[in-house]
C-alpha cells in the first residue's frame, strides 16, 4: 500500500483525538489525578504545565504545515536529514506519528495499571511507552530538519513545533517524570 498525504490526515484526524480521549477517560477512572505527577515537586509544575501548552501548540504548528500547508508531492519529498529523497516521505510521516501518538494513547492507562498493581515489569512497560513516543518526537524533528536542509516553506515552523514537543515529550515526561516517579 502506498502511504500518502490523505492516509497520514486520516491517521492523525482518529489517533490525535484518541489521545486525548485516553487522557480524558483515564482521569474521570482515577481517584486522585495529582497522583500521576508522581514524585515532581509542586514547584516544578508551574514550569511543566506551560510547555505542555507549548507541546500542543508545536504539534498542531507541525500538524498543520505538514499535512495541510504543503503539496502532497512535497510531503511525498520528506526525508531524513543524511538521505535522498525517495517519494516515501509520507511513509516517513506516518512512521513517525505513529510512534508518537500510539504510544502517547498508552501511557496515563499504562501508568495507572503500574499504580494499581506494581508488578515488578510495569515500570518498564511505562517507561518503555515514554521512550516510544520520543523516538517517534525524535522522527518528527528530523523530518523537519530534512526539509529544512530542502528550504521547504513552513520548514521552520515544523522544526520549531517539533522541537517544542520535544521538550515536554523527551526532557519533561521521558527523563524528569521517569527519574521522579516513585516506581
Amino acid at each position: 500500500m502506498k502511504v500518502n498525504r490523505d492516509f497520514v490526515r486520516i491517521f492523525t484526524f482518529i489517533s490525535g483525538p484518541l489521545v486525548l480521549f485516553s487522557y480524558g477517560f483515564a482521569l474521570s477512572r482515577i481517584d486522585d489525578g495529582a497522583s500521576l505527577w508522581g514524585g515532581i515537586p509542586d514547584s516544578w509544575i508551574t514550569y511543566i504545565v506551560p510547555f505542555m501548552l507549548l507541546a500542543a501548540v508545536g504539534f498542531l504548528m507541525y500538524w498543520w504545515v505538514a499535512l495541510f500547508q504543503l503539496d502532497a508531492t512535497l510531503v511525498g519529498s520528506f526525508r531524513w536529514p543524511w538521505g535522498e529523497s525517495d517519494g516515501n516521505g509520507a511513509s516517513r510521516l506516518l512512521l513517525a506519528y505513529a510512534l508518537f501518538l500510539i504510544p502517547s494513547m498508552l501511557w496515563i492507562d499504562s501508568t495507572i495499571f503500574h499504580m494499581n498493581n506494581s508488578y515488578f515489569w510495569t515500570p518498564f512497560l511505562v517507561v518503555g511507552i515514554l521512550a516510544l513516543a520520543s523516538v517517534g518526537n525524535i522522527l518528527l524533528i528530523m523530518i523537519a530538519y530534512g526539509a529544512w536542509q530542502d528550504d521547504i516553506e513552513g520548514s521552520g515552523f515544523m522544526l520549531t513545533g517539533s522541537v517544542l514537543l520535544g521538550i515536554q515529550v523527551i526532557i519533561n515526561d521521558l527523563f524528569l517524570w521517569s527519574a521522579k516517579f516513585p516506581w
